[in-house]
């Protein structure tokens, strides 16, 4: 079966390793983030060019179903998907990790969205850890609170309200109990992305005592199917 993959994050380069014996699988990443390492088999880069495009090229490579493992907060891309297999009638699963659950000693604020997210942190503290990537980043700029901004890639321009960290997971608990303890933070801000590549900060905020802004997660388009592990996927494709 002819499979695209909308991928980007750890769980599509597992889920290509899992799909690539049994499907012809073409893995698409938007370029957002250099990739430290491609999926196996065939690879393409850049967008589409919306759903018109996306669905011209579904059409084009004789694509008979369609897998999207992007990010869970990459909601434009996703609906893209879902208008694009509608159109066309073809299978679409999204693969989404389990997000984050509160665990006890947790002090966690959820939000709807950046802009929220932002509203809040003057009632919850004075320096913040802002670790939602590069995207939503200028919500934060007009809060008046020291802020670190950790990022995988550079932003585009590049922000001088606050202190920039370029790093990549994944995290260990003893480097990001250092990082918030000799920067002082007292309020971590993250969207709830859910995994363990990035999970030890919500660790770390809880030993400290550290409250936490989540952000949620946009909700996927209703009658969706959804899976959440490689193994649910390939016995998707195989009924």
């Amino acid at each position: 079966m002819k499979v695209l993959l909308l991928g980007g994050t750890g769980e599509a380069r597992r889920l290509a390793d899992v799909l690539a014996a049994e499907h012809d699988v073409v893995s698409s990443l938007a370029g957002r983030i250099g990739e430290a390492r491609l999926p196996v088999g065939e690879v393409r880069q850049g967008g589409f060019g919306g759903v018109e495009g996306l669905t011209a090229w579904l059409v084009e490579h004789g694509v008979e179903a369609v897998v999207d493992a992007t990010h869970p907060f990459a909601a434009t891309m996703t609906a893209h998907a879902v208008a694009a297999t509608s159109a066309l009638g073809l299978p679409l699963l999204v693969l989404r990790r389990p997000g984050w659950r509160e665990q006890p000693g947790d002090i966690w604020h959820w939000t709807p969205d950046v802009a929220a997210a932002a509203a809040l942190l003057p009632a919850l503290g004075r320096r913040v850890f802002l670790t939602i990537g590069r995207q939503g980043l200028a919500a934060f700029a007009t809060t008046g609170l020291w802020t670190l901004a950790r990022c995988v890639d550079p932003p585009d321009p590049l922000p001088t309200w606050c202190e920039l960290l370029l790093d990549r997971g994944p995290y260990e608990l003893p480097a990001e109990l250092d990082l918030l303890q000799n920067h002082r933070i007292d309020v971590l801000v993250t969207k709830n992305s859910g995994g363990d590549m990035t999970a030890a900060k919500l660790t770390a905020a809880r030993e400290l005592g550290i409250p936490v802004v989540l952000i949620e997660r946009p909700p996927l388009p209703p009658g969706i199917a959804m899976a959440e592990t490689p193994d649910e996927v390939r016995r998707w494709l195989t009924n």
